[in-house]
């Protein structure tokens, strides 16, 4: 009884390239499908139920996401034309912007599934220090490989533009 031939380390590693590619359109058009969300859309949703409030202004949320003001802007402007969230002044200082999380918003967040970047952080949480250092510097050596170590990235497992209206 003979073994199957190897396959190439090459092989193997463009393979476990294409499956998290693969991984993440899959999850991107569960999430389109369930909640008519993009993982980005359902980021800011989340954030908003993470307060207190279930609000927070713009520059907050930029922050947090790891994206620029404009990039917000856009999704808010999307999440408002969907009744998930709503814009409002402050009382106190009408410069100030807040966004907040309507019931419609909450509900969408509850029947969304599970982020697929939760698995990973689930997951990678769960390694010992040593493999996730080594886990971090094995991905940026790819991201060098495919000269995208220049390219902006905020943490948030989708493909794309994030702030670019999808589904």
């Amino acid at each position: 009884m003979s073994q199957p031939p190897a396959i190439p380390r090459t092989d193997a590693a463009l393979i476990a390239l294409r499956r998290i590619l693969r991984a993440t359109e899959h999850y991107e058009r569960d999430l389109a499908q369930a909640a008519k969300l993009t993982p980005a859309k359902l980021r800011v949703l989340q954030i908003l139920a993470g307060t207190e409030t279930r609000s927070a202004m713009p520059t907050q949320l930029s922050t947090q996401m790891g994206v620029s003001q404009a990039t917000v802007t856009a999704l808010v402007d999307q999440l408002d034309k969907l009744g998930l969230t709503q814009r409002q002044r402050s009382s106190t200082d009408r410069r100030q912007l807040h966004v907040i999380l309507t019931d419609a918003g909450l509900d969408a967040l509850r029947n969304a599934p599970d982020a697929l970047q939760q698995h990973f952080v689930t997951g990678f949480q769960a390694l010992q220090d040593w493999e996730q250092a080594m886990l971090v510097a094995s991905l940026e050596r790819v991201a060098a490989m495919l000269n995208a170590q220049g390219i902006d990235a905020s943490p948030l497992l989708t493909l794309g533009d994030i702030s670019r209206p999808r589904g």
